[in-house]
């Protein structure tokens, strides 16, 4: 194998092996023909360990089929399950968590449910805020009556820009 160009028929980790050598003109070729884009940076160590990565994935195509045939089956059917109407809760207790608050003395307590509802009192809630306007009489954010995030803006944060 000359310095200039890796040979196809190598295998990938003598590819991998041989990128160090390669001149930086060959480099960029090389990621132009992996990424079907010019180079980003001029960086070798960042060029040489992208182009590292993407050669074994290259590979990993070729010798692994069944297996990427099968986690796509398994994709497919996520996606088809998902319902893209339902609102994603991504920061909601786990299951069974017991929410906890005092106010005006008294204590209340709201159980996670499986299913995303709310549990007071033995009523179910879709939300937080319904249980906290509830307790209070007032609307407030649910998820920051129960303390699960802040209740105010952070300092500095203003509609409008500077005053």
């Amino acid at each position: 194998m000359s310095q200039t160009e890796l040979k196809p028929t190598l295998s990938v980790t003598a590819q991998v092996a041989a990128l160090p050598t390669l001149p930086m003109p060959q480099l960029r070729g090389l990621w132009r023909k992996l990424f079907e884009t010019d180079a980003p940076t001029h960086v070798r160590a960042f060029l040489e360990r992208r182009i590292a990565y993407r050669l074994q994935e290259v590979e990993f195509r070729k010798t692994n089929q069944k297996l990427l045939e099968s986690n796509q089956r398994r994709i497919d059917d996520l996606v088809e399950a998902t319902n893209p109407n339902k609102p994603v809760r991504d920061n909601q207790p786990p299951a069974g968590t017991v929410l906890t608050r005092e106010y005006r003395e008294v204590e209340h307590h709201v159980t996670v449910l499986a299913d995303g509802q709310y549990d007071y009192q033995g009523r179910l809630y879709p939300s937080l805020s319904m249980i906290a306007r509830e307790i209070t009489g007032t609307r407030w954010s649910g998820p920051a009556f129960f303390g699960l995030k802040s209740a105010t803006k952070p300092k500095g944060a203003r509609k409008g820009g500077k005053r």
